[in-house]
């Protein structure tokens, strides 16, 4: 049942490969459905005139079969929100062209959403009825994916600042690439933590780099590794196949000491006992085991978001979307994408 006082947001997610379109009311979420691209599989990496053309094909049936899912007609909505970026462009443009065309044929405003706030405001995504374990402000939040690694100070729902970010490259890419080096498909970083489960965590060790502050760098790791890889094989050419599962735990383990050393720095230093993680990485096994272990020695609060939000997600995108229609903060419809965008 649908009432005037209702506040039905549509949010629609095309930032990367994945198209996603989710319905939330009254800031609990009703459906969030998303649509993979599988073509990316073989070109080792996302292709980003591929994905605008998938995006193309993949948004109306995605938002047409969110509206069934929810029992929503499109006339009930309040809003739609939309991701503006950061994000590959040619897939910014399919979804930022769509929620406009769509709230201009309703008469309803439109919403922009930085995604990597989507990403950290997943943490609030609730169900009908449902009263979830959600982290407390102040609380900080390391935002870990395959563009962005962030630590964020989060004040409000809308009110936050990054206190330490990477220098370079992001540490979702530094899994994709290592596992490239090996030879494993396209997503790597996945089959790194499968790997790593069955492996010696200790058998191989890596060095930091040494970077100020709570900032993060991991161009140098990734070129570590490489290294490593190729000295070993010079000497034994079966070395990545027969130690598999060791160089994988063992890597692993490497980098979420790196994401998680700073992260616990940053908590101490600004005194704060609230922390969460956000993006395609907390999805990982080894990061979440460990952050929760660090929150139990140190009696912090920990929050970990479910698994289907972690990755890109139109949920995320409705959620942001639901908190900022409450703060009336509307876009004009001549905005347009930007693959580069701050929090």
């Amino acid at each position: 049942m649908i009432t005037n006082k209702d506040i039905i947001i549509l949010g629609i997610e095309s930032s990367c490969d994945d198209t996603s379109a989710a319905i939330t009311k009254n800031g609990a979420i009703l459906v969030n459905i998303t649509a993979n691209q599988t073509i990316h599989e073989s070109y080792g990496g996302v292709v980003p005139e591929l994905a605008s053309r998938a995006h193309q094909k993949n948004i109306l049936p995605v938002v047409h079969e969110a509206l069934k899912q929810a029992n929503i007609s499109k006339t009930d909505i309040s809003a739609i929100a939309f991701t503006r970026g950061p994000g590959l462009l040619g897939s910014l443009l399919v979804g930022t062209s769509f929620a406009k065309g769509l709230a201009l044929s309703l008469n309803r405003p439109i919403i922009e959403v930085n995604h990597m706030i989507g990403h950290i405001l997943a943490h609030f995504i609730k169900k009908p009825n449902e009263e979830p374990n959600q982290p407390k402000f102040p609380f900080l939040c390391l935002t870990v994916s395959g563009g962005h690694t962030q630590i964020v100070k989060v004040k409000d729902h809308l009110d936050m600042e990054i206190i330490g970010e990477t220098i370079d490259d992001a540490a979702g890419e530094a899994f994709d690439k290592s596992a490239k080096i090996m030879g494993l498909p396209y997503p790597g970083g996945p089959l790194i933590d499968k790997y790593a489960k069955l492996g010696d965590p200790s058998k191989y060790t890596f060095t930091f780099p040494s970077v100020q502050g709570f900032n993060y760098s991991f161009s140098g790791l990734k070129t570590q590794f490489l290294y490593f890889i190729q000295r070993e094989v010079k000497a034994n050419p079966n070395f990545i196949s027969e130690n598999l599962n060791d160089i994988c735990a063992s890597w692993q383990s490497h980098l979420i000491k790196f994401l998680l050393s700073k992260f616990k720095k940053a908590a101490l230093k600004h005194g704060i006992s609230e922390l969460a993680i956000a993006g395609g990485v907390s999805a990982n096994s080894e990061l979440r085991n460990e952050l929760e272990a660090l929150g139990k020695k140190q009696g912090w609060n920990v929050y970990v978001p479910a698994f289907e939000y972690c990755t890109d997600n139109a949920g995320m995108i409705a959620m942001t979307g639901h908190f900022k229609y409450l703060n009336e903060e509307f876009s004009e419809l001549n905005i347009v994408p930007t693959a580069r965008l701050p929090i």
